[in-house]
């Protein structure tokens, strides 16, 4: 049996139909930027996060660099965030100018919410909450630390579509929550897209003038923007697969609890989740100290795996310039060289994954 990764084919061909008859409406209107598409795309997503506003967005790396540029904060300011996030979420605060000041991750991928209040100085201006792999992040204490020192947030929701914190959805706890709707995600395009989410209308106006070359009205240009703009096919698509989102997560749900009753290695360490939370399972994300032994064997098996991530941003050589070494941030270092993500996909069957189970018993 060959057990890839991950695939979207099968998440397509469930709903074929569905989409290419949204694909040919869409080509067939002639207006392909900025149209009715985009906007009952914002007005659906909106509604479906429990949000005021959703502008769409060319990517998720735009929602995130755009938000940092739109709240003003750049250079000689810092932005709190965990130390091993996908690089995309430090990227965001680098574009602008700002500086990261990395926090050590908990026993669930997320930002250690203890070791935050030290990292705080005057120049701190604003927190970035990563929702790792679909799992959401503890928000209470970040929301207490950010109304005490005054600091904006900053929610990565790049890979938690759809989950909930103590019943409110990720992306609604801060000033502005950031989407990527990269074909891998649960609520995935066919090709790059983003958003942002928010409930302030001053901020959700900014961004669509920021979109659109800064420009509020065609060819007259408030500010220096970018073009970072969802266009009509992809929000159309998605609008599909917002129609069966509930369904596409609650079959990754019940992957992941087999997963969780099932594995019994003690050689592996299964992912953890906070309580009062329910998560998404973009990834399944194990841990295991003999890491590449266990790919060569699933390799073997016909099994395969991906590393999210091999290389924490603060040994990246783009990141170099920060003056980081191996040693700084132990726990994350740690995740790196442990972390391996098992087969978790929509259209999985049982045979596959008890066949994944089977070989991950008896490593």
């Amino acid at each position: 049996m060959q057990i890839l990764a991950n695939r979207m084919d099968r998440g397509f061909y469930k709903y074929q139909s569905e989409f290419e008859e949204k694909a040919l409406e869409v080509l067939r209107s002639g207006w392909y930027v900025l149209g009715t598409e985009v906007e009952n795309f914002e007005k659906e997503f909106a509604k479906y996060t429990g949000a005021r506003y959703c502008v769409g967005l060319a990517s998720g790396l735009d929602a995130l660099w755009i938000a940092f540029r739109v709240l003003g904060i750049g250079k000689g300011d810092e932005v709190i965030v965990q130390a091993n996030t996908y690089i995309a979420s430090v990227m965001g605060i680098t574009i602008n100018g700002a500086t990261p000041v990395f926090v050590e991750p908990d026993e669930t991928f997320g930002i250690d919410i203890n070791k935050i209040e030290a990292k705080i100085t005057t120049k701190t201006k604003a927190i970035l909450v990563v929702h790792l792999y679909g799992i959401p992040t503890k928000m209470d204490k970040i929301g207490e630390l950010c109304k005490k020192y005054n600091l904006r947030l900053v929610e990565d929701c790049a890979q938690s579509h759809g989950a909930f914190y103590k019943g409110r959805m990720t992306g609604t706890f801060g000033d502005i929550g950031c989407f990527s709707f990269y074909p891998s995600k649960n609520l995935g395009a066919f090709g790059d897209a983003g958003a942002i989410i928010t409930d302030n209308k001053e901020l959700a106006d900014k961004f669509k003038v920021f979109r659109n070359y800064g420009s509020e009205k065609r060819y007259y240009n408030k500010v220096v923007g970018a073009n970072s703009r969802l266009d009509e096919l992809q929000a159309g698509l998605l609008r599909i697969r917002l129609q069966h989102l509930n369904e596409i997560t609650q079959e990754k749900i019940e992957i992941a609890e087999r997963y969780n009753r099932e594995i019994k290695n003690t050689k592996l360490v299964l992912p953890k989740t906070n309580d009062n939370s329910v998560c998404v399972w973009h990834q399944y994300v194990i841990r295991c100290k003999e890491r590449e032994e266990l790919i060569h064997y699933l390799d073997n098996n016909g099994i395969n795996t991906i590393i999210h991530y091999p290389i924490p941003p603060h040994l990246s050589e783009a990141y170099k310039y920060l003056g980081y070494k191996k040693g700084d941030y132990p726990i994350t270092e740690d995740f790196a060289d442990s972390v391996l993500s098992i087969p978790i996909y929509n259209g999985m069957t049982e045979d596959e994954q008890t066949y994944v189970i089977d070989k991950l018993n008896k490593f």
